[in-house]
C-alpha cells in the first residue's frame, strides 16, 4: 500500500478509481434499486465526476511542483464541496419530521424554468424529498456514505498536497 502513494500518478489514478466507484454505485441504486436521486444527490454527483475529471487529466499530464499543488488544491476544493453537499443533506434528513422543508419540482423543471443561479439556490436549499431516507447500510444513509467518501477524496488530495516537490514521477 506504501508503495501504491509513491507516486503522483497512482495517487490519481486511485481518486479516478474511488470516482469510478462511488458513479456506479450510485447509478446502480437508481437504475437497479430503483432510488430516484434528489437535486442534492445530482449535484453530489457532479462534484464527484469533477474530481474524477480532475484526476484522470492529472494523471496523464502527471505534474510536478506547483502542478501538482494546483491539482491537489482543486480536487481538495471539489471534495470539499462536495462533503458539503453531502453534509447539508445529512442535515435535512435528520430534521424533525415537521421542519423538513416541502417537496419541490424536480431539477430537470428547474433547469428548464429558472435561471442557473436560482436553481443552484433552490438545490442548496433542498425539499422534501432531500430530507427523505430511502436506504440505509450500517445506520448510514446514502449521503453519509457520500460524504465518506468524499472525506477520503480529500484525504488524497491533502496526500498529494503535502507531498515535497522533488519527488520524481515513476
Amino acid at each position: 500500500m506504501l508503495s501504491l502513494i509513491k507516486s503522483p500518478r497512482n495517487i490519481n489514478l486511485l481518486i479516478a478509481g474511488g470516482c469510478v466507484c462511488l458513479l456506479a454505485i450510485a447509478l446502480y441504486m437508481e437504475h437497479q434499486m430503483q432510488l430516484e436521486p434528489c437535486p442534492l444527490c445530482i449535484m453530489q454527483r457532479v462534484m464527484v465526476l469533477v474530481i474524477l475529471i480532475l484526476a484522470v487529466i492529472a494523471s496523464l499530464h502527471n505534474p510536478q511542483g506547483v502542478g501538482l499543488k494546483v491539482y491537489a488544491g482543486l480536487t481538495m476544493m471539489a471534495a470539499g464541496i462536495g462533503g458539503g453537499l453531502a453534509s447539508r443533506q445529512l442535515w435535512l434528513q435528520n430534521l424533525p419530521a415537521d421542519q423538513a422543508p416541502a417537496c419541490g419540482v424536480g431539477l430537470e423543471y428547474m433547469l428548464d424554468v429558472f435561471p442557473l443561479t436560482e436553481v443552484v439556490r433552490m438545490v442548496l436549499t433542498g425539499d422534501g424529498t432531500c430530507a427523505e431516507v430511502l436506504w440505509t447500510f450500517l445506520g448510514l444513509s446514502i449521503p453519509g456514505w457520500t460524504l465518506i467518501g468524499f472525506i477520503g477524496l480529500l484525504a488524497l488530495g491533502v496526500i498529494q498536497l503535502l507531498r515535497p516537490c522533488s519527488v520524481s514521477s515513476d
